[in-house]
């Protein structure tokens, strides 16, 4: 009976995010090849407000993961961007993209879309700014061009620390496919390469942790006893902080924490914990906790970690306050359309088959190399 409950969660889930996701990655796509290479690293090279300003509003809608904008915030930093436009690039853009947006609204509603986008940007740039106040760039007798554009079309979101490093390393001697002979080169557009980069490149990225996200989704909606939900729910200060352990440290990109914190509503975690979860875990994960304390400095990772925390914890309770205050049951909100129409259906199936497509693909690829002559360990 239990497993029974587990996949029809689960379906609803997908039926509820899917067309958002698909249309997001489409979009993400068109605006990756419109963005001209150069504008990110233009921009953000002094350390004043506007340069944290320019960061986080141009980090929002971009697609990106909180392990793949390392490189991009690598290359900004090189480029001579300010620590405090670097750590509010590091924020926003993880914490929300197009494909994200569009699946919050598909889940939860505008009030939830239209609060995580602002509260995202205010924590980003009071983060930037706290930043530049207190941590301000020692001085430099030069401050060397990038050898790569931060938005050059071939590079992959999906880095780790180690392929980064050989990302710079490719891209010092020019080899690199993220090299660019121009980087003010204007770029055709390229609907096919849009495409590619959307459903190829960046479902790719994403397709694992979308993939138990949504499985941990549906888990949280069965499995979470009632008489947790009910001492969760007696005490909703215990909420915040369990969320805030388990989100600091776990990887989960924006989309794919989604179906979790739905999973917390129904099982009857308030709205302002839940939000927490949306805010902070994509925000943060070890890796990139490592990252920013190497590349900015012990006093940028306080700053980094305590805005996001306190940011999202005083803003989860806003929520709270917004729904107590208005009298809306936040749960009445989640959209899980049990049976859903044809474009739900038709989307979540596709949805699926590219999912677990790039999660078998690795293993194919490893089996059809072992097969061709060397033994792979």
């Amino acid at each position: 009976m239990e497993i029974t409950h587990f996949f029809e969660a689960l379906w609803q889930l997908s039926l509820a995010m899917a067309p958002y996701i698909l249309f997001g990655l489409l979009f993400a796509g068109i605006l990756h090849e419109l963005v001209p290479d150069s504008i990110v690293t233009k921009h953000l090279g002094k350390d004043n407000i506007s340069s944290v300003v320019n960061s986080t509003v141009f980090g929002i809608p971009l697609p990106v993961c909180s392990c793949g904008v390392i490189p991009l915030a690598t290359s900004i930093k090189k480029s001579g961007a300010s620590k405090g436009a670097t750590l509010s690039f590091l924020i926003s853009t993880p914490i929300t993209g197009v494909d994200s947006i569009m699946a919050t609204y598909g889940i939860f509603g505008w009030i939830f879309t239209v609060y995580r986008a602002i509260t995202s940007m205010i924590i980003a740039m009071v983060a930037g700014i706290l930043t530049n106040i207190f941590n301000k760039e020692e001085a430099v007798a030069e401050v060397k061009k990038p050898a790569f554009s931060a938005m050059a079309p071939q590079t992959s979101t999906n880095f780790t620390i180690n392929t980064a490093k050989k990302e710079e390393e490719s891209c010092g001697t020019g080899t690199g496919s993220c090299c660019s002979a121009s980087s003010d080169e204007k770029k055709s557009f390229s609907f096919v390469a849009a495409l590619r980069y959307a459903f190829i490149t960046l479902l790719g990225d994403i397709a694992k942790p979308l993939f138990w996200g949504l499985i941990l989704g549906a888990l949280i909606t069965v499995a979470i006893p009632d008489n947790l939900a009910e001492l969760i729910k007696d005490n909703s200060w215990l909420s915040y902080l369990i969320v805030i352990v388990i989100a600091v440290p776990m990887y989960v990109c924006a989309t794919a924490s989604l179906p979790i914190a739905a999973g917390l509503m129904l099982a009857g975690v308030s709205a302002g914990a839940a939000f927490v979860f949306l805010s902070a875990g994509p925000a943060t994960n070890t890796v990139t906790i490592g990252v920013v304390k190497k590349m900015l400095g012990s006093k940028s990772l306080a700053i980094y970690l305590g805005s996001i925390i306190i940011g999202s914890i005083l803003f989860g309770l806003g929520l709270d306050y917004i729904f107590d205050a208005s009298a809306i049951d936040p749960t009445s909100l989640i959209h899980m359309d049990e049976k859903g129409g044809i474009i739900s259906i038709l989307s979540s199936i596709v949805l699926w088959g590219f999912v677990l497509w790039f999660i078998i693909k690795p293993y194919v690829e490893k089996k059809d190399a072992c097969s061709g002559g060397s033994c792979c360990s």
